[in-house]
């Protein structure tokens, strides 16, 4: 890898989920940072969901350097469900007549599609990340871009938000599906991209509605490559199944008794709203890099230049990546949290009964809507622990990733 190689992070979606990042770049800060050094850094931010606010916090605090790791762990511990999680009966009658399509004319609290008032989120968003630092940053030299992804409601577009040096933005291609904007990145992008439809309204900005970017785009590998990075870490707080993998019977009957509960079904449906199929992005990348790698090695180096001058407008250069994604299910991991008694010590009385009440509706092994939604600090530092230690089982291949070396 040259001196001047361009290493991006891409970070994915998952609301409460996303403290688990939190670990993984605690790890790759402090650590391997502590033994690479200026290698260890990222020129590229995109995020998508709860990986755009943390995207965004980490470009507006990209002039603390490994500091970030520490400022990040304290904004997250130090979250409180009951600021966040705000709901009560007149916005659930809200959210039910607006689905009806009869809310116009009621004095009731206009959601736009979310069952959470989104106040308390927009709160500690503004009040943790200077996003006003965000432009300074990027002008400073210490990033080049940052991107935040969000989903178009009027069209189901996936559009890209676009903050770089020098401005506007780079060749995008001809997906019809996704679309990209410059902009001067804001609060309202980061909620807008954090927008989980049913849970958190969707969010205007400039006029028109956006939420979650996760739809389409959970894991925002694409901006990356086309914002010039040629290495891409890849964080996602989402368990996927190693071959081999089964459910014992007892839990298999266990979760069909669940099935006719309403939270058991809306926690798997955000599952499969927010599904991110990155070890598919992630092989095909690498087979991409294999075919320009062998035409090099058949052709020389001239081969890119030749093949580059025959594609135009789609420019191909291999792109290393590596995934950092998490070694256990969030999902059953929160069942056995909330219940557990360092949950009852931590979060005692009505806040704690109601959460423990919420898991009991969905499956006795698995909490898969408590997990998006559990924004609370004593959850964060489980998860974030938990990024940590499987940060921690990756090392060498971390440090070959910022060494520039195969991975």
């Amino acid at each position: 890898m040259s001196e001047h190689a361009r290493i991006g992070l891409v970070l994915a979606g998952g609301a409460a989920r996303g403290a688990y990042e939190v670990g993984v770049i605690k790890y790759v800060l402090e650590e391997i940072g502590d033994l690479l050094g200026p290698k260890v850094r990222f020129d590229v931010l995109c995020g998508t969901s709860v990986g755009a606010i943390n995207a965004c916090f980490l470009a507006a605090t990209a002039e603390r350097g490994r500091d970030r790791a520490r400022l990040m762990c304290n904004a997250w511990s130090g979250l409180r469900i009951e600021e966040i999680v705000r709901f009560g009966a007149l916005d659930l009658f809200a959210f039910v007549r607006e689905s009806l399509g009869i809310l116009r004319g009621t004095r009731l609290p206009i959601r736009r599609g979310g069952l959470i008032d989104p106040l308390g989120l927009r709160l500690v968003v503004e009040r943790v990340v200077p996003f006003r630092q965000i432009s300074a940053n990027v002008a400073d030299g210490f990033l080049e871009a940052l991107t935040v992804s969000t989903t178009h409601v009027a069209s189901g577009v996936t559009m890209v938000f676009v903050e770089r040096r020098g401005g506007g933005i780079p060749k995008w291609g001809r997906d019809p599906t996704v679309m990209a904007r410059p902009a001067q990145i804001t609060a309202d992008h980061a909620l807008a991209s954090g927008a989980i439809p049913f849970l958190f309204p969707a969010v205007r900005l400039g006029g028109e509605y956006h939420c979650d970017g996760g739809l389409r785009q959970n894991v925002p590998l694409g901006p990356a490559r086309r914002l010039g990075a040629e290495r891409v870490l890849i964080v996602s707080p989402r368990y996927a199944p190693m071959a081999g993998d089964f459910v014992p019977p007892a839990l298999a009957a266990d979760r069909q008794e669940a099935l006719p509960s309403a939270f058991f079904l809306l926690g798997k449906a955000l599952n499969a709203l927010l599904l991110d199929r990155v070890e598919n992005d992630v092989d095909r990348l690498r087979r991409i890099n294999d075919i320009l790698d062998a035409g090099m090695h058949a052709c020389g180096p001239g081969f890119l230049d030749a093949l580059n001058l025959r594609l135009g407008a789609k420019p191909a250069r291999p792109m290393r990546a590596m995934l950092v994604r998490c070694s256990r299910d969030i999902g059953r991991f929160t069942a056995e949290y909330v219940r557990s008694r360092a949950f009852s010590r931590d979060i005692p009385g009505p806040t704690g009964w109601v959460l423990r009440w919420l898991a009991d509706r969905e499956a006795p092994d698995e909490a898969d809507l408590l997990s998006y939604l559990l924004f609370d600090g004593h959850f964060a530092s489980e998860l974030i622990q938990l990024g940590f230690e499987d940060a921690r089982s990756q090392h060498d291949r971390l440090v070959a990733f910022f060494e520039g070396y195969p991975i």
